[in-house]
């Protein structure tokens, strides 16, 4: 699953912290207690790069949904499932990420391996939840790659420990920002009406614009990703109801803006935020005690996608095709080069 033998530095490796909330211990969705993702990567070099990846909240089934929300920032792409998510504000099933001509083989695994699962030996209806990322400027993408083996695989690998970024699971093939991206992940610990939560982030980045870190522009050399999307799922342990993790999605799609996200006419920009907190598990949380909250989100999805194209490596694919990686050193220099002299 790991994309490169050498592990290449994530954003706080490097120095580049956003904003002031402490991170989780892994700084990862998987921070939030009940959460595991999971990553089937699908590569055959050179023309296939793609993958699934499963983010897995303990318990989640029909008859025990967890509270969710959902906001669209561009709709052109394919989220399988969001119509009743939003109807009802429930997730009864793990969120899977894909590629585009992927999603509906995807959703149909999801839905034979939910009906396998303990407490669903009677269900007649259920709502999988299947996002997606257009991956085709690096993998053949018509060959439709992704099988149930891999849906499967990705659920039944899914952990709560480290979550593997870069070119992995969904991400392997996906660029975003002019360069080769994937994964990313991060996390915040806000205080959140003097109680101590935890939210995290998760993104599929695959969108073009031109890269911002802390302020400063780099610009990259990969194409527009005319036709790409991200998906962003963000999980939290905070009591909110789906009205609450609505708005909750809608910072998160708003994040990407500080990235450099140049929400044009061909990207989906998606977001799914869920709590693990079912209702009468712990008291309310009230909307103008959200703030810390929204501000932990904006700042984890930022993370995130700093993560996935740093930790991504430059990729050659369908076509002949190549999109290089982030080189860091550049970052770093570019970041340098803008710092103000000290004590100004």
């Amino acid at each position: 699953m790991n994309p490169s033998a050498t592990p290449r530095p994530r954003a706080r490796d490097l120095g580049i912290v956003v904003g002031p909330t402490p991170t989780g211990p892994l700084n990862a969705l998987t921070d939030v207690p009940g959460v595991r993702v999971g990553h089937a990567t699908v590569r055959a070099r050179p023309d296939v790069h793609s993958g699934v990846t499963a983010v897995v909240p303990d318990g989640v089934r029909p008859g025990a949904p967890v509270p969710a929300g959902v906001f669209v920032g561009n709709g052109y792409g394919k989220l399988v499932g969001s119509t009743q998510l939003a109807e009802l504000g429930e997730l009864e099933t793990p969120v899977l990420l894909t590629s585009t001509l992927s999603a509906f083989r995807v959703a149909d695994a999801l839905v034979g391996w939910m009906l396998e699962q303990p407490g669903c030996e009677r269900v007649l209806s259920l709502n999988p939840v299947v996002g997606e990322c257009n991956d085709g400027h690096l993998s053949d993408i018509r060959s439709r790659p992704v099988r149930e083996e891999h849906a499967r695989a990705a659920l039944d690998g899914a952990s709560a420990g480290p979550v593997a970024e870069g070119c992995v699971g969904a991400g392997t093939g996906t660029v975003a920002l002019g360069f080769k991206a994937g994964i990313g992940t991060s996390s915040r610990t806000p205080e959140v009406a003097d109680r101590r939560f935890t939210v995290g982030a998760l993104v599929q980045a695959n969108f073009g614009g031109t890269l911002r870190v802390l302020g400063r522009t780099l610009d990259g050399s990969g194409p527009a990703s005319e036709t790409g999307s991200c998906m962003i799922v963000v999980a939290t342990d905070a009591p909110l109801d789906a009205r609450q993790l609505t708005r909750v999605a809608r910072r998160a799609v708003f994040a990407l803006a500080r990235t450099g996200a140049a929400y044009s006419h061909g990207s989906g920009d998606y977001a799914v935020a869920f709590t693990t907190t079912r209702p009468g598990g712990a008291p309310p949380v009230a909307d103008d005690g959200l703030s810390p909250l929204f501000e932990a989100v904006l700042d984890a999805v930022e993370e995130a996608v700093l993560n996935s194209l740093l930790a991504a490596t430059t990729t050659t694919g369908h076509g002949g095709r190549t999109v290089p990686a982030l080189p860091a050193g550049r970052l770093l220099t570019v970041l340098a080069d803008a710092a103000p002299p000290d004590g100004h």
